[in-house]
């Protein structure tokens, strides 16, 4: 059983122009503080002023310090003037429905439904029959930063996306003939031109049909925001802010890699990989980008190679030892550059918005030695893992499309 809770005191943009102006990428979308302080030139009332506090500065080298005093501070403060700002309002005991229509995905329609989940159903040792699956470990420094924003701002902005099974479809087709019945309360569009929808749900008995439906859910699998949803159960709040979408609707992109390892060269590489691979020189092509799981790509020396793992690579019964990147990290970060941890700094991951071509660039510009690209892992490789309650490899999975952040807050006071 999964529960959803309406949200008590919900902020939200009072129409679409308000949401166009206010909602953003999540924090953890950004290759740099640069950029985010780039975008809040452009789009000062992003929810990013709140979310990022420390970038929301009057010039690029005024940034503060990241989950400093001073930036926890101008969070707070920031905070207060979107709360008493014309563009937001707060809706009450509300949950919502969450839709993004992506013309790049005919025929597939996502939508989802919102509200505050129980911290006490997330799977943890603590919890062994808990229902809401984590499938990354938790770096503490990280929740305890979000926790410290959620403490300083009194609100939940931050918000954890799930999938469920939803096999027989009732929960899909109750949220779609909702949507259907009447317009949204507002929308907005992101950057790649998908519209983001979201409908308030307020009538006791239409938020409980919904929720009731979510109920009979046997689990959920946490997609994104591990660290949101641990922030909150340090902060003690019971309830964290997420949203469930049925796991067929659900698109993943690539998550590559960047690799800083000077002295590595094309021949040497290709050498040591044939003992865990396939080799394939493909040469100096403009990009290769994997669409199938088991197809690894590496560019080094303005040259690209194709990598297919061997049999004996992995163990095709352990769902997470299946997966590319475990594959990659283990038979060649570890075993040829002796990259131990997947989160060395020497490894830059580079999400499913950056495509073959800009790693490329980084490398032929110097910044990088070599690029590596991967295939998306599949829903079904995802849940699988979530199923035998192992851990996802660390940056494995990139969900998009993704959620925005600030078209629906959480208010705590």
């Amino acid at each position: 059983m999964v529960t959803l809770n309406p949200i008590r005191h919900a902020l939200v943009p009072v129409d679409s122009a308000a949401a166009q102006r206010l909602c953003s990428p999540n924090y953890d979308e950004f290759q740099s503080d640069r950029e985010i302080y780039d975008l809040l030139q452009v789009q000062p009332e992003s929810v990013l002023r709140v979310t990022m506090p420390h970038c929301d500065a009057p010039a690029a080298e005024a940034m503060l310090e990241d989950g400093s005093p001073e930036a926890l501070e101008r969070a707070g403060r920031n905070m207060g003037e979107l709360k008493d700002g014309a563009s937001t309002r707060v809706a009450e005991n509300v949950v919502f429905i969450y839709e993004i229509v992506d013309e790049a995905r005919p025929g597939v329609r996502q939508i989802g439904l919102g509200g505050m989940a129980r911290i006490d159903e997330i799977r943890t040792e603590a919890t062994p029959r808990g229902t809401i699956i984590r499938n990354e470990g938790i770096r503490e420094e990280k929740a305890r930063g979000r926790m410290d924003l959620i403490k300083a701002t009194r609100a939940i902005i931050g918000t954890v996306n799930n999938a469920v099974d939803d096999e027989e479809r009732k929960l899909a087709s109750a949220m779609e003939a909702h949507a259907d019945s009447r317009a949204c309360d507002f929308e907005a569009t992101d950057e790649d031109g998908k519209v983001h929808r979201i409908w308030l749900v307020s009538d006791g008995g239409e938020s409980k049909a919904l929720t009731d439906l979510l109920g009979a859910e046997p689990c959920a699998y946490v997609a994104d925001g591990n660290h949101r949803s641990a922030a909150a159960a340090m902060l003690g709040t019971g309830e964290f802010l997420a949203v469930f979408f049925p796991a067929a609707t659900m698109g993943l992109a690539p998550y590559n890699r960047l690799v800083s390892a000077p002295g590595t060269t094309l021949a040497g590489l290709a050498e040591k990989l044939a003992g865990a691979f396939e080799v394939e020189k493909l040469g100096a092509i403009p990009a290769f980008e994997p669409r199938e799981i088991h197809e690894i790509g590496i560019y080094i020396e303005g040259e690209w190679l194709k990598l297919t793992p061997k049999p004996s690579s992995f163990d095709p019964a352990n769902a997470a030892e299946s997966i590319d990147s475990d594959i990659v990290q283990r038979h060649i970060f570890d075993a040829i550059l002796g990259i131990e941890d997947p989160r060395d700094k020497r490894l830059t991951f580079v999400g499913g918005n950056r495509d073959a071509a800009y790693l490329k660039a980084q490398v032929d510009a110097g910044r990088h030695d070599f690029a590596m690209t991967l295939a998306p892992v599949t829903i079904e490789q995802f849940v699988a893992v979530c199923r035998q309650n192992r851990i996802m490899p660390p940056k494995s999975t990139w969900f998009q499309p993704k959620i925005r952040s600030g078209l629906v807050m959480a208010l705590l006071d």
